[in-house]
Parts: structure tokens; sequence; C-alpha cells
């Protein structure tokens, strides 16, 4: 069952924008193992790595109900990067629950969807 869909898209001059006038964002944003993937990166693709992130973890908050605030920050959130590339989630994981991300970027923007799958074990109804 379907607990949640999110949804976020982000402008990737923004995120270059706040990144150049503050370098210690990607602290608030990035896990340290997102981090390490981030520094494997140069230029552009740093940002585009950083608002794809960004953008997938604002869309876990929304698909979870939360938001971010005192319940979620983004570092309770991992995203990291499969053998074939593809985004996954590494935490938080909770029991009961997958969850399915995809983020895309553009010359311009970033953007990512969530979905949030809640499963009950086959003995309950």
């Amino acid at each position: 069952m379907i607990k949640g869909i999110g949804l976020d898209m982000i402008d990737l001059g923004r995120v270059k924008q706040v990144l150049l006038r503050n370098p210690r964002f990607i602290d608030r944003i990035l896990t340290p193992d997102e981090q390490k993937l981030f520094a494997k990166y140069h230029g552009s693709r740093q940002v585009e790595f950083l608002a794809g992130r960004f953008s997938a973890k604002e869309a876990y908050a929304k698909a979870s109900g939360t938001g971010f605030g005192q319940a979620l920050s983004f570092t309770d959130v991992e995203i990291l990067t499969g053998k074939s590339g593809e985004p996954h989630f590494v935490k938080p994981i909770r029991p009961g629950e997958t969850v399915f991300v995809s983020i895309t970027h553009t010359g311009r923007s970033a953007a990512a969807q969530v979905i949030i799958e809640t499963y009950e074990k086959e003995n309950e109804v």
C-alpha cells in the first residue's frame, strides 16, 4: 500500500548561490557518507548532486507527511548511490516500509520523486 508520494523541484542557480555564500550548507544537507560522494564531483556536477539530494530529501519529507522540523532533519535522511549509479535510501529505514526515489537534472533544475510503500506481514490482515 502506498503511504505517501512526494515531489520536489529546485533551481540549480539558487543552490549554487547558497553554496557560494555558505559552504557549510553542505553540512546541513548531506550526511558524512553523502559528502564523500559529493567530493568525487567537480564544478556544476557538485551543484547538481547537492540539488538532487536536497530535492529528494524534500520529496521524502512530503511523502512521509512530516515535513522538516523537530521530527525530521535533512541529515536524518540519507541517499547513497547503488552499483549502477541509482540513488537509494539508506535512512531512515522504518520497519514495514520501502522507499523508492528518482532524481533528475536539467541544465537549470533538479527534481525528485519519492514513493513510500508500506507492507503488512502475510499473516496480518
